[in-house]
């Protein structure tokens, strides 16, 4: 068996779109080739859809919406979503494997993954077991005031390629369970997970057209999902350039839009911190998927009492990462996503030379023969950082940290909240008072203490500034999907004679 190829049985997984419960292959004909990065092979060849197929999906979703989808009762959502989270259970092993064939991490990173998808579906079938309706207490005497929570109705979805099936379910479920209709677009390097749990929404019995994929490019299908008047909601997970066109794009018809835009996340260290364990987290908040994580925690601060041992215990243990296959057990990290990234991840070392910052250590692509045809960069230490650089301010998406001193915890957190995301940043120390402060003061929409990067389905997730709009996650992430419909009974009308008396 080769783990870095696609096996037999693997291979019968449709490599087409699913619009109108059909598998169907793209109207123009085209196609893109999927690669490993590990070694750049093509493991898969994909319909590559355009517009005319996005507008397809979409009219199948507004059909089932607008029919007998829009009438199920929650129960039913329920026992479908229970389904299909017991279907990704069942074939967790196979979804682990494309996972890590499609972006490169390690396959226990892959089986985390599947693990939080299976709670994702259960937790929101569970929510429908509580009552969605609110009784207001109404000012107007014999009459009832009752607010109800409906489906959105269309929604579009687009899901990034370092997490694909793990951003898509939290989307995908919340969505569902809400009663709405879904077209999915996930990044069109990354789509073998999203394509098999298609396979299994409709293993599980959703009606035709109530989930829908789209494979191709963002400027083509995700520009159609963010225009279409038809699409009743837009979610994106990406980059902060594409989250301004869609909201440009979604105000066409005024669509909710909710938007999840990564971040550049401050991981302070203060002088009372537990040493040992602080370190273990810094190096856990950026290395898993090889940095490729919106809530890395890339810019570490640390107090000046603890700087230079800080940055020497972090050198001695980045030094023994083991980069490699990601079917390796032993090894800790793997390559970043596509040749474009790696050259990215690159520039940015280049360009944090030039503003100044020490590198101590990696900064380069292995040498190691074995890994020359991926896309492998060395875990890499930048030390004597400022706050003005752009390695410090900007999210470079790879397996980089950057390290800078602080003397006071008034100017920690001052330059902690000195940046235009605000999605998550974390401290260490054992002072309960500074406990306090510093949560309350941080402008983060997660603030982790003792911790980093720690989140679970029940959580809220989204975060300030230009980090996004609206939150996934817990039961917030299902009012996303959601309408408020307040409903006024007067239940004794009588004449109110002000006009024509």
């Amino acid at each position: 068996m080769n783990p870095n190829k696609i096996e037999k049985g693997e291979e019968m997984i449709e490599k087409k779109m699913h619009i109108n419960g059909k598998w169907v292959e793209s109207l123009s004909g085209e196609t893109r080739g999927i690669l490993n990065p590990f070694d750049a092979s093509e493991i898969a060849t994909v319909s590559e859809g355009n517009r005319e197929d996005t507008k397809l999906a979409i009219k199948a979703a507004r059909d089932a919406f607008n029919g007998e989808w829009g009438k199920v009762a929650r129960n039913e959502r329920k026992a479908l979503l229970v389904k299909l989270a017991q279907l990704i259970k069942r074939d967790k092993e196979e979804l682990s494997r494309l996972e890590s064939l499609n972006t490169g991490k390690t396959l226990e990173e892959s089986r985390w993954d599947m693990d939080d998808i299976h709670n994702i579906f259960n937790y929101y079938a569970n929510l429908l077991d509580k009552e969605h309706s609110e009784v207001v207490d109404s000012p107007v005497d014999n009459s009832s005031s009752v607010l109800e929570r409906e489906p959105v109705g269309v929604c579009g979805q687009i899901s990034p390629w370092n997490y694909p099936l793990l951003q898509a379910s939290w989307k995908m479920a919340p969505a569902l369970a809400a009663g709405c209709s879904i077209v999915m677009k996930p990044s069109e390097i990354t789509p073998l997970t999203t394509i098999k749990v298609t396979e299994l929404a409709e293993e599980a019995g959703y009606p035709k057209g109530v989930v829908n994929l789209v494979l191709g490019p963002g400027h083509s299908v995700g520009a159609e999902l963010a225009e279409n008047h038809d699409v009743d909601l837009i979610s994106f997970t990406g980059g902060s350039f594409t989250g301004r066109k869609i909201m440009t794009a979604a105000s066409g018809n005024i669509k909710k839009v909710a938007l999840e835009l990564g971040g550049k996340n401050p991981h302070i260290i203060f002088e009372d911190a537990n040493f040992d364990v602080a370190v273990d987290y810094a190096l856990n908040g950026v290395f898993f998927h090889a940095g490729q994580i919106c809530s890395a925690g890339a810019r570490l601060m640390v107090h000046a009492s603890l700087y230079d041992s800080f940055i020497e215990a972090l050198k001695v243990r980045m030094e023994k990462i083991k980069v490699g296959n990601g079917f390796d057990e032993k090894t800790e990290m793997g390559p970043v996503i596509s040749k474009e990234h790696l050259e990215k991840v690159e520039s940015y070392v280049e360009i944090a030379k030039k503003e100044g910052a020490k590198l101590v250590l990696g900064g380069e692509r292995p040498r190691e023969e074995g890994l020359k045809k991926g896309y492998f960069f060395m875990p890499t230490l930048f030390v004597d950082c400022t706050n003005d650089m752009r390695i410090v301010q900007e999210e470079v998406f790879g397996p980089i940290i950057t390290v800078e001193k602080f003397e006071t915890e008034e100017e920690v957190i001052q330059r902690a909240n000195d940046t235009v995301y605000g999605l998550s940043a974390g401290f260490w120390t054992e002072d309960p008072e500074r406990i306090k402060r510093v949560s309350r003061a941080l402008r983060f929409g997660t603030v982790w203490v003792n911790d980093f990067n720690t989140y679970f389905t029940e959580a809220p997730w989204g975060g300030y500034k230009q980090s996004g709009i609206g939150r996934e996650l817990g039961q917030l992430g299902l009012e996303e999907y959601q309408e408020v419909k307040h409903i006024f009974q007067n239940n004794k009308p009588e004449p109110f004679n002000w006009f024509g008396k």
